[in-house]
Formats: structure tokens, C-alpha cells, sequence
């Protein structure tokens, strides 16, 4: 593996985090993809690009990208070493041979200089130790006039899962989850931050766009509120409940989720995102 500076999160992706995402991919890939094509068209990916799929996870944005790109090559990075182990068994299977996969830290990472017309990115950039420093480096790898697009949580009230999470806080230390700017997934949820951050990564013609899908958290609210509490947000907070204390959290989001059983019996919640795109400069070696 590539230089790692993020230790914290390369520790949790390669920990129980990364193992939670990996062996229930599936599930959150249907958290997710409805955002799958307003990106890959956002990234405006033809035949023959090259593209970078930052924080791919389990890879299905990257078999996506290179679907569109059948001519091209997708890559996707990520710390979690567990996830892209399934990444590549997933690409296997599916026989998509032009894309692959490569464990490291988009911030510190040896990119080749100027070569991918594109870098996407579902969810995957929120958790930069210094997201100037990374998105430069992403910046470094995209041609001149290359495209950056990516998906981020957008302010955590307008998320229905981030709701559901909160209705625990008369009992669990939810605090500041959710507050813009700080470290973790609400990091970016301020369209302000996104685009100062991306200007002085040196990108331009910045669009943050407000995108919202609702996505399936399981079937039945009890289903849907054991997976809620067995993620990352969820691990977090049980951590130092007891046996009565994790009861009644179950209890209270099984209740809060019940409001949000469809026909079918699936738990859908409206997952509120930006969808942001920016350009690399087409200037002598990206410059303005």
C-alpha cells in the first residue's frame, strides 16, 4: 500500500468499518444508487476516458465508469483493503476487464501527472485529513480540462437516515453529528466550504447542485434499524450503552423508521446530497 497520512480512517476502513461495508455491500449500495447516474452523466465519461473513482469502496461506481468507458480504464482507490478485495471479485465476475483497483490516500497518492480525463467520487472524499491538499493531488492526476464530480451529504436535517440517528438523542451521545464542517461525513455539507476548498485546490467553473434520492435501508423497520445500529454511526454510539440502554435505542428507531415502510414493505429514507462538478483548468499544465 501506497503512503497513508489519514491513519485514523485508514485504521477504521481497514477495521470493522471497512469490514461492515464489505460484507454488505449490497446494501448499501442500494442506500446509494440513486445517485449512480446523475454522477457518471455529471462526470460527462465517454468511450475511451480514463477515470478515477476516489473512495471507491466495493468498487460498483468504478464497473459503472468503465461500463460507459468500454474503450477506457476506470480505476478506483481506496484505503479499505477489505472492500476492494471485493471490488475485484465483483469485476471478475461480472467480466468487466478494464477497470482495477488500488489500496491508498487520495491526498498523498503518486499520481501519474495529467492523465484521467475524470475523477468521480460517491461519498468517498468527506473523510480527508486536509481535503485542499487532496483535492489538488486529484487535481495533479486530471488532464487539462478534465472533469471532477462527485455526490457529498448535503445538511444532515434534509437526510432521513441522519434524522433517524437523532431521534436517539434523548438517550445516546448523538451531540454534534451532523454539524457541518467538522471531521467526518458532514464535512462538506456547507456549499460554501465545497467551493472554497475545490478553489484553492485550484479547480474552476464550480457547480454545487442540490440532488436528493430515496434510498433502501431494508425490509421492514426492524431489519432497517438493526443495520442502522450496526454501521459506523451506530457502533459509535452503543459503544459504552448497556443491555437496557441498546434495547431501548433499537426500540426507538424501529419505532422512528416504522413511518417509513413503503407498499413493499422497504424502509426508504430521502438521502439529500450535492452534486458537485469542477473543472481542471485547460492552461499550460492546468493552470488558469
Amino acid at each position: 500500500m501506497h503512503d497513508i497520512v489519514n491513519a485514523d480512517q485508514a485504521q477504521a476502513w481497514n477495521g470493522l468499518e471497512g469490514a461492515h461495508w464489505a460484507r454488505n455491500q449490497d446494501r448499501w449500495n442500494a442506500v446509494n444508487e440513486g445517485f449512480n447516474e446523475p454522477l457518471l452523466d455529471a462526470a460527462g465519461i465517454s468511450r475511451d476516458h480514463r477515470v478515477l473513482d476516489v473512495g471507491c469502496g466495493s468498487g460498483q461506481t468504478t464497473r459503472l465508469a468503465a461500463l460507459r468507458a468500454p474503450q477506457g480504464h476506470a480505476l478506483g482507490l481506496d484505503l479499505s483493503a477489505p472492500m476492494l478485495a471485493e471490488a475485484r471479485a465483483r469485476a471478475e465476475g461480472e467480466g468487466i476487464a478494464n477497470a482495477s483497483f488500488v489500496q491508498g490516500d487520495a491526498q498523498v497518492f503518486p499520481f501519474e501527472a495529467e492523465v484521467f480525463d475524470s475523477a468521480i467520487s460517491r461519498y468517498g472524499v468527506m473523510f480527508f485529513a486536509d481535503p485542499v491538499a487532496a483535492f489538488r493531488n486529484i487535481r495533479h492526476a486530471l488532464r487539462p480540462g478534465g472533469r471532477l464530480a462527485f455526490v457529498c451529504p448535503a445538511d444532515a436535517e434534509l437526510n432521513g437516515w441522519a434524522a433517524a440517528v437523532a431521534s436517539l438523542r434523548d438517550f445516546l451521545p448523538v451531540g454534534d453529528f451532523g454539524r457541518p464542517g467538522l471531521p467526518g461525513m458532514f464535512s462538506l455539507a456547507d456549499a460554501d466550504s465545497i467551493r472554497t476548498v475545490l478553489t484553492e485546490a485550484g479547480f474552476t467553473g464550480i457547480a454545487v447542485d442540490q440532488a436528493q434520492a430515496h434510498g433502501a435501508w431494508g425490509h421492514g423497520a426492524e431489519d432497517a434499524a438493526d443495520f442502522l445500529l450496526e454501521s459506523g454511526p451506530g457502533r459509535h454510539l452503543l459503544a459504552e450503552a448497556d443491555a437496557n440502554t441498546r434495547a431501548r435505542a433499537r426500540r426507538t428507531l424501529t419505532d422512528h423508521l416504522r413511518d417509513h415502510v413503503t407498499a413493499d414493505g422497504t424502509v426508504r429514507l430521502l438521502s439529500t446530497s450535492w452534486l458537485v462538478t469542477a473543472d481542471r483548468p485547460a492552461g499550460p499544465s492546468g493552470r488558469p
